[in-house]
């Protein structure tokens, strides 16, 4: 049977009541941008989060920028990020004129390499920016005591991490500020794009705050210049449901993953995902790696048999950061990070989502074996 690589369908069909009702209740009050539908998600989220401050924003592009923005981030600074992740941690960087250093990343865990980072950090170098990709937190605490020994200012990417936890502490309670993505797609999705800024800095949310409104305090009195980076009260409305659901939905992730592994750890072709000792996975994504990645023929054979078979798989990402054309530049050319370099021509995703049934599951782990 087809089984899709997401089904949002799904997830709203159970839980359409709750949504509809929200939803109803922003068009009866027409409390639209900001007020107190965002204000209570915000609070919520805080509190599930464990930080002082959450603040949400236009999407987690827009996160990161701000994020930059409040560290102080100018043309000319350089800001260490891992080279094997989506675009938007490194095109942030560039927006503000800064130059994006690209690093390694583990070959089991897909997240930021301390040792190769630390490698390249300069004179330059104002901040680092580790990824929790795929829905796993990164090393933060050696991430953190590097950045204060070197004095760096540490932007935690967790947009595929909301509720991600590593020694007990959740995505967003160790480094100086960390973004999320509501992105549809993302474990908490909103109903188009959305973000978040947690950081337990007063100064920093407060400049984060007054960044996402033009820098306005009061209204048409502006103190610096901002932009419009403010969540939208549909989507608070919609995220503050989604919310009380988030915990079962990453547990089920979580069986979906282990019956995934049940199945293919061990398979001499493919290698699946390793959670790191500490840290509880999300599953935002459910990654393999497939042959030795010397080159992508090996994984590029199993994407085709999978779409005759109707199962859903995607590459997240099939070319690193360091060898994107906008960022040629550079000069961090086709060898200089081997592992990134490797995932991106083994790595394919396959269907995950917390309404698949253990037969779906089955049924795609069958035609992974059946293809390889």
């Amino acid at each position: 049977m087809p089984v899709p690589v997401m089904n949002l369908k799904a997830q709203y069909a159970s839980i359409k009541p709750e949504i509809d009702a929200a939803v109803a209740e922003v068009f009866a009050n027409q409390s639209f941008i900001l007020g107190p539908i965002v204000e209570g998600f915000e609070k919520e989220a805080a509190a599930y989060l464990g930080v002082k401050h959450a603040i949400g924003v236009n999407s987690g592009s827009d996160a990161l920028l701000l994020c930059l923005w409040a560290a102080g981030i100018k043309p000319g600074d350089e800001v260490i990020v891992p080279a094997f992740t989506y675009f938007a941690t490194a095109g942030a960087v560039a927006r503000l004129g800064a130059r994006p250093v690209f690093c390694d990343v583990e070959p089991d865990t897909f997240n930021i390499d301390l040792a190769d980072a630390q490698r390249r950090i300069t004179a330059k170098t104002r901040a680092i920016m580790p990824v929790d990709l795929y829905g796993q937190c990164a090393d933060l605490e050696g991430v953190r005591e590097l950045a204060d020994k070197r004095k760096l200012v540490v932007i935690e990417d967790a947009a595929q991490a909301f509720g991600a936890t590593r020694h007990g502490k959740k995505a967003g309670q160790v480094s100086q500020m960390t973004i999320y993505s509501f992105y549809p797609t993302k474990n908490l999705g909103g109903a188009g794009d959305g973000g978040m800024v947690a950081t337990n800095d007063d100064t920093l949310a407060d400049t984060i705050k007054l960044l996402h409104t033009h820098g306005e305090r009061p209204r048409y009195y502006n103190k610096v210049v901002g932009m419009c980076g403010r969540l939208d009260a549909l989507q608070a409305a919609v995220l503050r449901v989604k919310l009380r659901h988030l915990d079962a939905w990453n547990a089920r992730r979580a069986e979906i993953a282990h019956l995934y592994d049940a199945k293919l750890a061990g398979h001499p072709k493919l290698k699946t995902p390793v959670t790191a000792r500490g840290n509880t996975h999300i599953y935002h994504q459910y990654t393999l790696q497939v042959g030795d990645g010397a080159n992508a023929k090996a994984r590029d054979e199993l994407i085709v048999k999978l779409n005759e078979k109707g199962i859903g798989n995607m590459i997240y990402y099939p070319v690193p950061l360091h060898r994107q054309e906008c960022f040629a530049h550079l000069g961090q050319g086709e060898g200089s990070l081997k592992v990134a370099e490797r995932l991106a021509r083994s790595v394919i995703s396959l269907p995950m989502y917390p309404e698949m049934t253990n037969a779906q599951a089955q049924e795609v782990a069958a035609a992974v074996l059946a293809s390889v």
